[in-house]
């Protein structure tokens, strides 16, 4: 945090402003966290996952961890080679979860082929894969997500918890356009989960409209 700051600073800003990215987020995706009501954020980036309930411009409890979207390519590539005798590259990895990847089984499998390594005789080859092999390399990083998510709704306050049932919770970042991941998590906790427009851009856009909204996140800000 401290690097940020002094980095700003350097670059010629005047005053820098820390804000945590669930709340920014939150922002750049229109939630009225202005409201004494609860909002729920899941914030799937590519090196942390994030969960946090939001009142009047506050954070009111979170929890992270350390699974995103990195540890996803990590865990469909680790599958592949156990399942295929096929070593992928996380790009390879990262490619497969975009096109054809699941949170879990869907009705109508996708195909995809995959070109790596073999295992055995070490040289190039290719296999098929589909979206049901996706969706099982990736229950361990899921599941670290799901109970995030449950850790943070157990500790929510019984009247924000109220507000959350009723309004659900939004996915933000890169992590959300993964294909049934919101009905899994809406299946898991019981608590409708929306996709937020332009998920990753998010963070970026509440960053930048929270300059405006300074004088109402100065007590939030501090606490950095």
């Amino acid at each position: 945090r401290r690097a940020v700051r002094e980095a700003a600073l350097e670059a010629g800003a005047r005053k820098a402003y820390l804000i945590p990215e669930p709340l920014a987020g939150a922002v750049g995706a229109g939630l009225p966290i202005h409201t004494p009501g609860g909002h729920m954020i899941v914030d799937l980036g590519g090196g942390a996952s994030q969960a946090a309930v939001l009142s009047v411009y506050g954070v009111v409890t979170s929890a992270a961890v350390r699974g995103g979207g990195v540890r996803m390519d990590e865990a469909i590539a680790a599958y592949v080679r156990r399942k295929y005798n096929l070593m992928l590259g996380l790009p390879t990895a990262e490619e497969a979860k975009i096109r054809i990847g699941a949170a879990r089984a869907m009705e109508k499998p996708m195909l995809m082929e995959v070109q790596g390594r073999d295992q055995v005789t070490g040289l190039p080859r290719s296999v098929e894969i589909t979206s049901d092999d996706i969706a099982e390399a990736l229950e361990e990083p899921i599941m670290l997500v799901i109970n995030m998510v449950k850790s943070v709704l157990e500790r929510t306050p019984p009247e924000l918890a109220s507000d959350i049932i009723d309004r659900g919770m939004t996915m933000i970042g890169g992590g959300s356009l993964l294909r049934n991941l919101d009905q899994l998590l809406t299946q898991e906790t019981g608590v409708p989960v929306y996709v937020a427009d332009a998920p990753m851009a998010c963070v970026a856009v509440g960053a930048g409209k929270a300059h405006a909204l300074l004088p109402y996140l100065q007590r939030t800000l501090a606490k950095l």
